[in-house]
């Protein structure tokens, strides 16, 4: 057992070494930091807490920013993960060409966050594709997406969503995939079906995966920078 530690933590070490050179490191810098003056040429200053209370008392974009990131993460993480579960659950073994599917809906979670967030931009411009589609063929005309708060959030949760949607779709496709057949099939004998069948059935069999996946989707939540600075600059009014 001793040898097979040391041959884990072996192939573990990489790993470790990484994580605590690029991120346990840095948090505790940071930490260290927050507690001085410490401007970019000069000495350093102590001061105490007196940045944390400056942060929440003189700061004009701190509870903007704090409101805005409850109201991203309390309404992306479900919705990512309900999308992502109904795809996995659409994606199932009688779907023809699932496996290129998969692969397609993969794409934006694989694809640079800038090339991604100018494409949206400029189909959500007024000029844009969305707004064209609305006016040629419907005689619609949508509103200024990134110039209203209401919408500018929105667009930034719907495009955040369609970026993250492949990965935990993977998660919850492998999920799918370990299910054994023996417990479906007694299942559908006791007359469970459609919705019965995966609310009752199969949803509480993937809960692990579930609740690994949301874990992560909101820690990626509470992270969010790109996408709403490179698709509003902010927001108007800081939205």
């Amino acid at each position: 057992m001793r040898a097979e530690g040391r041959q884990a933590l072996g192939f573990a070490s990489p790993a470790l070494i990484g994580l605590a050179v690029f991120t346990v490191v840095p948090v505790v810098l940071s930490i260290v930091m927050s507690f001085y003056n410490w401007p970019t040429f000069g000495d350093k200053t102590f001061n105490g807490v007196d940045n944390y209370i400056k942060l929440f008392t003189s700061s004009p974009d701190f509870w903007p920013a704090m409101r805005n990131t409850a109201v991203f993460t309390i309404v992306y993480v479900p919705l990512s993960i309900v999308c992502s579960l109904i795809l996995a659950m659409s994606l199932g073994p009688r779907i023809r060409g699932r496996g290129a599917l998969r692969v397609l809906f993969f794409i934006p979670v694989v694809t640079p966050m800038v090339a991604s967030v100018l494409v949206w931009k400029m189909m959500l411009q007024p000029q844009g594709l969305f707004n064209g589609i609305a006016q040629g063929w419907f005689g619609i005309k949508l509103p200024n997406f990134l110039a209203d708060p209401f919408w500018a959030m929105a667009m930034v949760i719907i495009m955040s969503v369609w970026q993250g949607l492949g990965y935990n779709m993977l998660i919850f496709s492998a999920a799918l995939e370990q299910l054994p057949e023996s417990v479906i099939e007694a299942a559908r004998i006791d007359g469970a079906s459609g919705f019965r069948m995966q609310w009752s059935v199969v949803v509480p069999m993937i809960s692990p995966s579930i609740f690994f996946a949301t874990i992560m989707t909101m820690i990626t939540s509470l992270q969010v920078f790109a996408q709403p600075q490179l698709l509003t600059g902010g927001g108007p009014g800081n939205a």
